[in-house]
């Protein structure tokens, strides 16, 4: 897993648009057990997920998670063995073609043409989507705009930075005017601050065209910019929330403190507090996680018994959050509070539709 320095993470996202007064939108996105299995294997073992319209959603999870078949589900790549999934209001199934019209996809690797131009790979993407040949120039004009691009449109892929490769394909996403936007890793492989261009283009993108974004990124600085985020482990969406929900059902806050005996600092932690710590003997650092760090440290300091060099406290991150779902002995269990709150959304729907 990698992260980014704390320094260079983007900028918070504005909050999220109130819903208007009525009867809630449809989802963007929708699947209700869906399930992939290949001969023995269950990649895939009822993914329930409910995407809001112009919602930037949070797809994480380790490798091997079931992430990358999901979004084959959802894209029409890889048929369900059994579930259900809409796109768009399209069942991804019975509607493939009708899907497919309105979703833009941004592959993790690069699946440009490196010796066209930045415009033909878009007009050639155009005639692929069967758009009216009126349409093409000013879509191609307005998308190009979008992500900074306009004056490079006759440059040959290859001569571009890997930034602007990307942002070209997110363009090419986006020139059929799709309803959602799926981004599969966007930024791997980019310096720190071009990912940080990237994600201002993204956030701008969803405010002026009002595109749905689901994403996927190992980069967990960069799901602090989602609405929503969804954890997936073992082929099940193991928790559900915002960036500050998740940071806040974790629970604990993170102490560290420098002694020049951190065994012995551990020992008292266990004996005096009933507290686990982790150290390392080579540098005398201690971690131990307590429901309130502030309040626990002059506690920690009086009554330790083991001298102190330093001490501080920190809240959750969102990479606290991913361990504490993701790395758990004989696997993860499913986020209750977060599927209690994704099946009474999707009861709520089925009420106002009768």
């Amino acid at each position: 897993m990698t992260t980014a320095p704390t320094s260079l993470r983007p900028s918070p996202p504005p909050a999220y648009p109130p819903a208007p007064p009525g009867p809630p939108p449809p989802p963007a996105v929708e699947a209700r057990g869906l399930r992939k299995t290949y001969g023995d294997v269950e990649a895939v073992r009822g993914v329930d997920l409910s995407v809001r319209p112009g919602e930037i959603y949070g797809f994480l999870g380790p490798n091997g998670a079931g992430k990358s078949t999901t979004i084959g589900m959802l894209c029409t790549l890889v048929e369900p063995t059994a579930g259900t999934a809409t796109v768009a209001g399209h069942d991804v199934v019975r509607e493939r073609d009708a899907t497919r019209r309105q979703i833009g996809l941004v592959f993790q690797e690069s699946t440009l043409d490196s010796h066209l131009t930045v415009e033909r790979n878009l007009r050639f993407h155009a005639r692929m989507y069967g758009m009216p040949r009126s349409a093409v120039t000013p879509r191609v004009d307005h998308v190009l705009d979008l992500v900074g691009l306009a004056e490079r449109r006759r440059s040959k892929v290859k001569e571009l930075s890997g930034g602007m490769r990307r942002r070209v394909e997110i363009a090419r996403g986006l020139l059929h005017a799709p309803r959602v936007l799926f981004l599969d890793e966007p930024t791997v492989g980019l310096d720190p601050q071009t990912r940080r261009h990237l994600w201002d283009c993204i956030r701008d993108l969803r405010r002026t065209e009002g595109v749905t974004v689901f994403m996927t990124t190992h980069y967990l600085d960069e799901a602090e910019v989602c609405d929503r985020i969804a954890i997936m482990d073992k082929g099940v969406v193991v928790a559900l929330g915002t960036p500050a929900e998740l940071k806040a059902r974790t629970g604990a806050d993170v102490v560290r403190f420098t002694t020049p005996d951190a065994g012995a600092a551990i020992a008292a932690l266990r004996t005096r507090f009933g507290l686990s710590g982790r150290g390392d003997i080579g540098d005398g650092s201690v971690v131990v996680r307590v429901p309130d760090g502030a309040a626990f440290l002059p506690r920690l300091a009086c009554g330790l018994g083991v001298p102190v060099r330093s001490m501080e406290v920190s809240r959750p991150t969102l990479d606290d959050v991913f361990l504490s779902w993701t790395d758990r002995p004989g696997g993860a269990t499913p986020d209750e509070g977060g599927a209690r709150t994704e099946r009474a959304e999707w009861a709520a729907r089925r009420r106002g539709a009768r």
